[in-house]
């Protein structure tokens, strides 16, 4: 036979493929198989209510070409506007009895800090560690750790979370859609600082409109209720805890984005773990 042509008289080839069904046939693989589950333990004659159940679901079933939703729409967050607080002190009752911003039964944490700050620092939300007060922990100390190594005092730092609670994975695009970004800038307008810091950038820049997180650390201003303020982004502070060697990159994309005259002399600091 030569190579590549297929001898049509060659009795060997038949006699395999022979073989084969006959292999999957001792196997138990005598009929075609389809995607589609099956109730293997219905009965031969399925009840009427089944049937029409049946009918319903290949009714309901998507057209070619057309994907089903895989999961329903955010409920909004906080639409009715006419609600929000209009000031810092009116804040913090807000943030912990709105019910659309967090599932209920869950402890929310206030932020805490002066109003006009020269840096807010925003963290998608509290930590496990966290207890009752915001950036507590154990990511609270390595921040303070930072903050003395940037030659900032601590205690005049505005410290907030995107979400009031501790969610388990929380689905950032999807609340953005339903508006916590919306809350987010107004908060940022109410608090009015100098500079925003964020921690959690690929968390945070879903609620800033970005479709990538690595969009954000290419986004220096950022646009609230009221104006536009310097900001910049960084990996969740629980990543620092775990790759210490990356905090000597959040010292110098921290000098890179101060003026001169407020860089300092502190980058001798340490930054602590």
């Amino acid at each position: 036979m030569v190579m590549g042509q297929l001898d049509t008289h060659d009795t060997r080839l038949g006699a395999g493929l022979e073989a084969a069904l006959g292999w999957w046939r001792e196997a138990g693989v005598d009929c075609a198989f389809i995607d589609a589950p099956q109730d293997w333990l219905a009965a031969e004659n399925p009840a009427p209510e089944r049937k029409a159940a049946a009918g319903r679901q290949a009714t309901n079933a998507p057209a070619p070409g057309r994907s089903a939703s895989s999961a329903p729409e955010a409920a909004p967050i906080a639409a009715d506007r006419t609600n929000w607080p209009l000031s810092l002190g009116a804040f913090a009752p807000w943030w912990l009895s709105e019910p659309s911003l967090a599932p209920c039964g869950l402890t929310r944490v206030l932020p805490s800090g002066p109003d006009k700050p020269a840096l807010m620092v925003l963290v998608p939300m509290p930590a496990e560690d966290d207890g009752d007060i915001l950036l507590s922990g154990k990511t609270g100390k390595l921040l303070n750790a930072m903050l003395a190594a940037f030659g900032i005092d601590s205690a005049q730092i505005y410290r907030a979370s995107a979400l009031p609670a501790r969610i388990a994975l929380p689905d950032w695009a999807a609340m953005a859609s339903a508006g916590l970004g919306a809350v987010l800038a107004h908060h940022v307008a109410l608090v009015s600082p100098q500079r925003l810091l964020v921690f959690g950038k690929t968390d945070i820049s879903a609620l800033l409109g970005h479709g990538s997180a690595h969009n954000a650390p290419n986004l220096h201003q950022f646009n609230h209720d009221s104006g536009t303020i310097p900001v910049g982004f960084e990996y969740d502070l629980e990543t620092f805890l775990a790759k210490p060697g990356w905090k000597a990159g959040v010292w110098q994309r921290w000098l890179d984005g101060c003026p001169p005259e407020t860089s300092g002399t502190s980058g001798h600091g340490e930054m602590g773990r």
